[in-house]
């Protein structure tokens, strides 16, 4: 009799600890997400979309800073997930790119940044909790770690250009490699 007792109340309890963690997303993660979106098509109003367009092209035009600079600065300044919507001022044929960059950027800066991507954070307190018990400061680590991930996002960003080229080919299509700067006020 216990057993099926203790089955009941862990089955009810997989359904209690489900619905904590959707008020703690509706309580959270959601309405953040909903204000950096609004903060950023307000900032974007601010700037002038124009403006905004014209930066994507001008880091649309160099590897370094459409897969470096833009996915970085996206990281810091909207977090995660937001970092990923600025790619959508640069071409379409660099879109896939800056994404793989930009998504790497959202883990890899979290141990200086922990304000980018809070819910992984409990990934890194966990390693960080390792490095502390062996009496190590943690700062050198993250510092490493944002400093590899600065490389290897770009690189990401960058061999992912080649899958493009490879995927444009086999599907026979051709997306576009520049910006109309008038024709992308949205």
């Amino acid at each position: 009799m216990d057993f099926l007792v203790n089955l009941a109340q862990s089955f009810i309890g997989l359904f209690e600890l489900g619905a904590e963690t959707l008020v703690s997303w509706m309580t959270g993660i959601v309405p953040k997400v909903l204000l950096l979106l609004v903060f950023m098509n307000a900032l974007i109003a601010l700037i002038g979309a124009e403006r905004v367009n014209k930066f994507g092209k001008l880091c649309s035009k160099n590897k370094l800073l459409a897969y470096g600079v833009l996915p970085f600065v996206s990281a810091f300044m909207l977090g995660n997930p937001m970092a990923l919507s600025m790619g959508k001022f640069l071409p379409e044929a660099q879109k896939p790119s800056y994404y793989a960059s930009a998504a790497y950027h959202c883990h890899t800066n979290n141990g200086i940044f922990p304000h980018i991507n809070p819910g992984e954070l409990f990934v890194w307190l966990g390693i960080a909790q390792g490095v502390e018990k062996l009496g190590l400061s943690t700062v050198p680590l993250a510092i490493r770690y944002m400093l590899v991930g600065l490389v290897m996002n770009f690189l990401a960003g960058w061999i992912t250009d080649f899958t493009t080229k490879y995927v444009e080919k086999q599907q026979n299509i051709k997306l576009k490699r520049s910006i109309d700067v008038e024709a992308h006020n949205d």
